[in-house]
């Protein structure tokens, strides 16, 4: 054998194991935590297909997210949940006064002044037709309406204090719509957009449908989230995001679309890439784990790695609870 393929000797100690997978470490600065917000402020709700993650009242985040700061909690994604607030083909709730996202981040600003917050910015959960959009009369996209939404939705949110506003929505151009109504409001360099550029139509996506209630009542998201696939499409969703004004792309789901992390992060290194380990991804790691055909921290450390191993900065994900838990120092006995 010639000695450059001889690859033992490059990785029998821990430390030389260490040195072979460098710079896919996971820190706390490499996690998001997705939260969801309820409309009914004193309320927790366990959420069904999804043991271990629950919905908060906006009076319940600090007694949830106080142990998380302590352990190095960087940044949150919220979500509003809609359950007394009314849905209508216009989405009104998702920018009204008493939106729960809208009522959580200037109190999140307050108790935690150092912490980052995103907001989720779409249609769905608020519509009455479970769309990501706005619709014509047969049920197709309105784009331009859609997008115009989705821009006051997002000022709304960095108004309230938001950091970063992230459009889920897949609708053509809302990038610039939202960059656009961010200047309009004064706040374009005060508030960062992560568009969610890349997100795949996806069986991954049950259990959140079930947390959030954002089912869409009819059909399906296919004529706008993309095609499971399509690497073209992806390429040029991302283009489209970045010359729009994106400051951060995301990846949607992580685990069955690592190639097309690569591919984007090989396209635009400058750029933070997020990617979210989605809801599915979350109950099958449990239910494995759960049912004994897995272990869950090996199996998990797997995962991040190789999501940082395919160009991962940022991972959006449910076990960031779990995950900060395995990062503690350990004690000295």
């Amino acid at each position: 054998m010639e000695p450059k393929h001889a690859l033992h000797s490059g990785y029998f100690h821990p430390v030389l194991r260490l040195w072979q997978s460098a710079n896919v470490d996971v820190k706390p600065e490499n996690l998001m935590l997705p939260i969801f917000i309820l409309d009914e402020p004193n309320s927790i709700t366990e959420i069904q297909s999804m043991p271990g993650v629950k919905r908060y009242g906006i009076n319940k985040l600090k007694g949830f997210i106080d142990p998380l700061i302590a352990k190095g909690l960087k940044s949150v994604l919220l979500f509003g949940v809609s359950n007394k607030l009314i849905k209508d083909e216009n989405a009104s709730s998702a920018d009204c006064p008493n939106n729960p996202v809208i009522q959580a981040v200037p109190l999140l600003r307050k108790l935690y002044p150092h912490l980052i917050i995103a907001c989720d910015v779409c249609i769905c959960p608020y519509s009455s037709h479970g769309h990501c959009g706005i619709l014509n009369s047969n049920g197709t996209i309105q784009n331009e309406k859609s997008i115009q939404r989705i821009s006051e939705i997002a000022v709304a949110y960095a108004k309230a204090g938001a950091h970063i506003v992230a459009p889920s929505d897949m609708m053509d151009g809302r990038i610039k719509a939202i960059k656009q109504g961010l200047a309009s409001a004064g706040l374009s360099n005060q508030v960062a957009v992560l568009s969610y550029a890349v997100k795949f139509a996806s069986g991954f996506y049950g259990p959140f449908r079930d947390a959030a209630g954002s089912s869409p009542k009819f059909g399906d998201r296919q004529c706008y989230q993309l095609p499971s696939g399509s690497t073209g499409l992806a390429a040029r969703a991302a283009a489209r995001d970045v010359d729009e004004g994106a400051d951060m792309l995301m990846v949607k789901p992580g685990l069955a679309y690592l190639d097309v992390v690569r591919q984007t992060k090989n396209a635009y290194p400058q750029y933070p890439m997020f990617i979210y380990q989605v809801s599915g991804e979350y109950a099958m790691l449990y239910h494995g784990a759960k049912n004994g055909a897995i272990n869950l921290e090996a199996v998990l450390k797997e995962v991040l790695l190789s999501m940082r191993r395919a160009g991962g900065d940022v991972i959006i994900t449910y076990y960031t609870p779990l995950i900060l838990d395995l990062l503690q120092p350990k004690a000295n006995l």
